[in-house]
């Protein structure tokens, strides 16, 4: 495969394979690992454009950008916008969070990353119906206010339904609980943008965190287990269910 040139301006040679049809962004972002780890770069080095990744890999530019995204989510590459995507600290440095996250980014783990995640939920929910106080419910139930005024602007949403996770990690006091399900939901950030996208899906999830706040603002330990496990359940199913890579011609026609 020849070198890139007008395109790439560190000239660095690219072994990167076409990948099959309908393979999606983690397909993308496994080559860009393995590319980034073996040591020909150094740090700082910034990586071709979208268009020219899009063009070696066969792919639609959009691939390549979500690829990128969860790279730069495992602190793997930098994205500076208007300048270009920058590689992060040397191979040393990457290994290990390619070791940790790595198998995380094939979509064939998706329902493990859930599980773990389904799992660390529930006893953040437990945590929070016995800890948080009744300032934390009332910021809690605030969330759930900007949810009920946003079920028909699916991103907005999105951001409430975030927030509502983050604080009741949190309200359960174990700072440790919290960082790690931060992690989790950002390896899943890939596909959170889509899980979300019609008024019934915002309607539903709307209706299983409710009945969380419900569980916990009764102080009920067993309800909230009840409530939480359900919404994680309808909660993996549409992630599961969700394509992260929007069907598109972007590598013929951007």
């Amino acid at each position: 495969m020849p070198a890139f040139s007008e395109n790439d301006p560190l000239n660095i040679r690219l072994e990167l394979e076409s990948v099959p049809t309908g393979s999606p962004a983690s397909e993308v972002a496994r080559q860009l690992v393995s590319l980034l780890t073996a040591g020909d770069l150094a740090p700082g080095s910034r990586l071709p454009s979208e268009r020219v990744l899009a063009e070696r890999l066969g792919v639609g530019r959009s691939a390549v950008r979500e690829a990128l995204a969860a790279l730069e989510i495992l602190g793997i590459v930098q994205i500076r916008p208007g300048s270009g995507t920058y590689l992060q600290g040397g191979t040393s440095d990457l290994l290990p969070t390619t070791l940790s996250w790595g198998l995380m980014l094939a979509s064939n783990r998706t329902r493990e990353l859930l599980e773990v995640r389904s799992s660390l939920e529930r006893t953040a929910a437990i945590l929070a119906a016995q800890r948080a106080t009744d300032e934390e419910l009332d910021a809690l139930g605030a969330t759930l206010d900007q949810q009920a005024a946003t079920l028909d602007d699916p991103a907005a949403f999105i951001e409430a339904d975030v927030r509502f996770h983050v604080l009741l990690a949190r309200a359960g006091g174990n700072d440790v609980l919290a960082d790690l399900l931060q992690s989790l939901r950002s390896m899943l950030s890939v596909w959170v943008g889509r899980r979300v996208t019609t008024r019934e899906a915002t309607e539903a999830a709307y209706r299983e965190h409710r009945a969380v706040h419900d569980a916990m603002r009764a102080r009920d330990v067993v309800a909230t287990q009840r409530a939480m496990d359900e919404h994680m359940a309808t909660a993996s199913a549409r992630i599961e269910h969700a394509d992260p890579v929007p069907h598109d011609d972007e590598a013929a026609t951007a």
